[in-house]
């Protein structure tokens, strides 16, 4: 099992804490999300996910419904930066 940090900006991070979107988009899917705020810079938000299939991890980040999900989510796409272990 891997672990997959990421971090980005979004628009609303009390929105984005709140939202189910994360759960539904990976839980199905066997993989465990963590949320972490940087309470230095308001819009800054990160996760861990722990990922039991990183080909299936990365087929989901690049479909339509994580697409949908971080629109939902007020993510700024722009800024997201993924980290894996290595």
């Amino acid at each position: 099992m891997a672990t997959v940090i990421i971090l980005h900006e979004v628009d609303d991070v009390e929105h984005w804490l709140a939202s189910p979107l994360r759960d539904e988009t990976f839980g199905p899917l066997g993989m465990t999300v963590r949320t972490f705020i940087d309470p230095a810079k308001s819009n800054r938000v990160g996760l861990t996910v722990d990922v039991p299939d990183m080909e299936t991890f990365q087929r989901t980040m690049e479909s339509e419904v994580a697409a949908d999900a971080m629109s939902s989510d007020g993510v700024r796409t722009d800024t997201v930066v993924l980290l894996v272990e290595s």
